[in-house]
């Protein structure tokens, strides 16, 4: 199969089969396997802090909503450790927003805290916020017009819409789930100016057709592999 262009490879949590997920080891190795961009996941701490952790609860110790960060075990980082450690990479920031988990938040004061501690950041260009809760981007549009935005999503019987409602918005990507991913919905994502970065892909046929498709990203585990695919 030829592969006619060259997505961005962004490592999910992290180089997250090398290392343990949403880590600085997982960033700092994610860098040095030469990924574009770092995937990761922000939580809201009982302190007010924000924590890079995919699950709502960590095993052993409760949910992270009702944990100060200092109650927390070593390997789980703040959101600034975490930038950090991806030095120059493009970064991902997902906000969890999910109201059948622990902590959830109608206010959302995480993506008002992300939000305000992006401003200042002299590489704000460089990231991009995502969530599966529409209200989260549109807020941080709202917040800050500047910020790219992208909308997560697993499936969608209407994938058409999610696009015209994305542009609409000003949002700037579409993040759908790979498996249900047509080729057509990438043709209309991107004539209509979104970019498409898809998750979570590991198998390395499948990520030639998804690039032979022209999606803008690999959200991928394997960074290392793709890399090795694409460069």
């Amino acid at each position: 199969m030829n592969v006619s262009a060259s997505p961005l490879i962004a490592a999910h949590r992290g180089a997250s089969r090398a290392e343990r997920e949403n880590t600085v080891d997982a960033f700092a190795t994610a860098v040095s396997m030469r990924a574009d961009m770092v995937e990761l996941d922000v939580r809201l701490s009982a302190d007010n802090q924000m924590m890079v952790h995919h699950d709502a609860v960590i095993g052993g110790l409760g949910a992270i909503s009702e944990l100060r960060s200092a109650d927390m075990p070593e390997y789980v980082p703040t959101l600034a450790l975490a930038l950090d450690a991806c030095a120059d990479l493009q970064v991902n920031i997902e906000i969890k927003s999910d109201p059948d988990e622990p902590g959830y938040d109608p206010q959302h004061r995480l993506t008002r805290l992300v939000v305000d501690s992006l401003r200042a950041d002299l590489r704000r260009d460089r990231y991009i916020i995502s969530s599966f809760d529409r209200a989260v981007i549109d807020l941080v549009k709202e917040l800050d017009s500047d910020l790219s935005t992208g909308f997560l999503y697993t499936v969608s019987t209407r994938p058409g819409k999610i696009v015209e409602s994305c542009v609409r918005d000003q949002h700037q990507a579409i993040h759908p789930y790979y498996r249900p991913l047509v080729r057509k919905t990438v043709d209309q994502a991107r004539e209509a100016g979104l970019a498409v970065n898809v998750w979570t892909v590991d198998d390395t046929e499948r990520m030639q057709t998804l690039a032979t498709w022209g999606v803008s990203a690999l959200i991928t585990n394997v960074p290392d592999v793709a890399v090795g695919i694409f460069r």
